[in-house]
């Protein structure tokens, strides 16, 4: 969680990031690399070099991008968006949201808790890692990321028909994946589930 004391000096950090100072843009990467790196994992699922790969790309992303930052919002919230609309563009280009389909691998039936992160947390994000590409994307757009089913059909070039159908499904299979682990009836699919997962192993971008 970010300190609240740190985010006052936040600005001044920005501001000799922009002069070039390699410092502040450690400092920055060094703050928001963790949830960063979550987002692109979740979104990219299991393939760990894919998304240590757009992580870097998003980063230079970001920081090519920080003249145009304006603070209208937080700076982690303007960083998020990138990493969010970056990551579906490597996505797409890589052909991994070309499948909308929800099938589950046959090697899906059994999920081991790793206990020293949250059991509910890490079982909930190795079930989504085994939706396909399209359906895992809907699932952490709407139900992680919070976006609506018309953004999401925006971002993914479907209808919001489609995006509601696909979250449903991709539901379903969830509450399938983990039903053998916890009574999923009684607490629900959710991305809240997910908030407190983070990257543990990351690599800091070239700049």
């Amino acid at each position: 969680m970010t300190n609240p004391a740190d985010m006052d000096h936040e600005p001044l950090i920005i501001r000799r990031a922009l002069d070039g100072d390699e410092g502040a843009l450690r400092a920055l990467w060094t703050r928001h690399a963790p949830h960063i790196d979550m987002v692109v994992r979740r979104l990219v699922g299991g393939d760990a070099d894919l998304a240590a790969d757009i992580a870097q790309e998003v980063w230079i992303q970001i920081f090519r991008a920080l003249p145009s930052y304006r603070g209208d919002s937080q700076f982690g919230t303007w960083a998020h968006r990138i990493a969010v609309n970056r990551t579906l563009n490597a996505l797409r280009k890589t052909r991994r949201l070309a499948n909308l389909e929800t099938e589950v691998r046959e090697d899906s039936a059994s999920i081991e808790p790793d206990h020293d992160r949250s059991f509910l947390a890490q079982s909930i994000e190795e079930a989504a890692a085994k939706l396909s590409p399209g359906a895992r994307a809907v699932f952490m757009l709407h139900d992680v990321e919070g976006f609506t089913h018309e953004e999401i059909a925006h971002e993914l070039g479907i209808t919001a028909g489609g995006s509601k159908s696909q979250l449903f499904k991709a539901r379903a299979k969830l509450r399938k994946l983990l039903a053998h682990l916890i009574d999923v009836k009684d607490i629900g699919i959710s991305g809240k589930g997910l908030q407190h997962v983070t990257s543990t192993e990351r690599v800091a971008p070239v700049y």
